[in-house]
């Protein structure tokens, strides 16, 4: 592979870093005969690797989060002479899992924010932290296990979790979380991000015209900057700190020519 020729077909400094990386990671697997790993990568950035991947052919390389439908997950390279092992499901990967059981009184207070806001806060970087399952009780929280000596030790200190119960769990015990969702029956003017975003969250153009500058909307993982972006159906977004949803189907348009779509709100 052409290191540099694959780099240069990428503008963003951030998609050039981790490809980089990713290049790295296979050729000093190829050098050591070792096991090495890229720590949680979010969906665009799977998308941006696994573009790379098929487009090269690179074997010996996949995506595990720990939990089947990981939305966040790790990036395994492998050498040849482990293939059998990997198949086999005979390796552990560095993947722990933390639960933290909310006492009665906080039961359905807290969501994905609370809980990745309250890691954050004591200094974890995000890609150390993999998907968070918030369930009424309290979540179970995947994590690198090079952190969990701090997170252990340090995880009580935060007010928020000082009356929780918290453990460390295998794998096999954590929970499956249902995906729910709402579905929102809209009516817009055009197909544009910006008039998208403006009826999703009941706001102001204005607004969601900020929102866009912020860097805080993403359209199938890919952050998007520009208004006139055209959404189709089947498109996920995702506005930060705001929530995710799917676009759905498009229904006709209402008699002053607005067009009706169903937009489905995870919950």
């Amino acid at each position: 592979m052409d290191k540099q020729l694959i780099l240069s077909k990428y503008s963003k400094s951030e998609d050039k870093l981790l490809i980089s990386k990713m290049l790295d990671k296979i050729k000093l697997t190829q050098t050591k005969n070792s096991i090495e790993h890229i720590d949680f990568l979010d969906l665009y950035q799977q998308n941006l690797l696994q573009k790379i991947i098929y487009q090269e052919k690179i074997q010996n390389i996949f995506f595990y989060g720990g939990i089947e439908n990981a939305e966040r997950k790790l990036l395994i390279v492998y050498p040849e002479k482990l293939s059998n092992l990997i198949k086999e499901n005979r390796l552990n990967f560095p993947i722990k899992c933390m639960r933290i059981n909310l006492p009665k009184e906080m039961y359905g207070k807290y969501h994905h924010n609370n809980y990745l806001g309250g890691l954050i806060k004591l200094g974890i970087k995000r890609e150390k932290i993999g998907d968070i399952l918030v369930f009424e009780d309290g979540a179970d929280i995947l994590f690198l296990e090079d952190i969990e000596k701090f997170l252990v030790t340090n995880i009580s200190f935060l007010t928020r979790f000082n009356k929780s119960n918290i453990e460390i769990i295998s794998i096999k015990e954590i929970r499956k979380k249902e995906i729910k969702k709402k579905e929102l029956n809209l009516s817009i003017s055009s197909l544009r991000m910006d008039v998208l975003i403006a009826e999703v969250l009941n706001t102001s153009r204005k607004n969601a015209e900020e929102l866009l500058k912020e860097g805080r909307i993403f359209l199938n993982y890919e952050n998007i900057q520009k208004g006139t972006k055209q959404i189709k159906e089947g498109d996920i977004l995702t506005i930060r700190g705001k929530g995710k949803y799917e676009i759905g189907m498009l229904e006709g348009t209402t008699k002053n020519g607005k067009i009706k779509i169903k937009v489905h709100q995870f919950i």
